[in-house]
């Protein structure tokens, strides 16, 4: 478990720490989705989640078989919650595209202690069109 200031400084530190982990694990083919539904996630911490007293934000990163769970902890109570936002919208669409990336594998659970995390799986088959069988070498 990380810890972050509730900054946008904290997103771009959050993205390089998990792309250590994605290498170690060689995973690194998983790192567009899951820098992407990282920043996401976090990104709505800070934006959203800010209490008095300006707790820090954690970030947690699981190895699971080829996929790898992204966490994002906060001291906010208040669940995020997937829109569908109209074309004039200029955000609010940052849970649609975790959903796509994740192939709906993210939720909002309770934690220890006050506020929420947040979490997000990337596998290989989490992104669209990725399922599909490869085909083989003709001889």
């Amino acid at each position: 478990m990380k810890r972050w200031p509730n900054s946008p400084r904290s997103v771009g530190k959050a993205r390089h720490l998990l792309l250590q982990h994605l290498t170690a694990w060689d995973l690194t083919h998983l790192a567009d989705s899951a820098e992407l539904v990282l920043s996401e996630l976090l990104t709505n911490s800070v934006r959203h989640a800010r209490v008095p007293g300006g707790r820090l934000i954690e970030t947690r990163y699981e190895h699971l078989t080829d996929a790898v769970r992204i966490e994002v902890h906060d001291a906010n109570e208040t669940k995020p919650e997937r829109r569908e936002p109209s074309a004039d919208d200029d955000s609010g669409r940052g849970l649609t595209l975790v959903d796509a990336l994740t192939a709906g594998r993210w939720g909002v659970s309770a934690r220890a202690g006050v506020g929420k995390l947040v979490w997000a799986v990337c596998a290989d088959g989490s992104r669209p069109g990725h399922d599909r069988p490869t085909r083989s070498p003709r001889s």
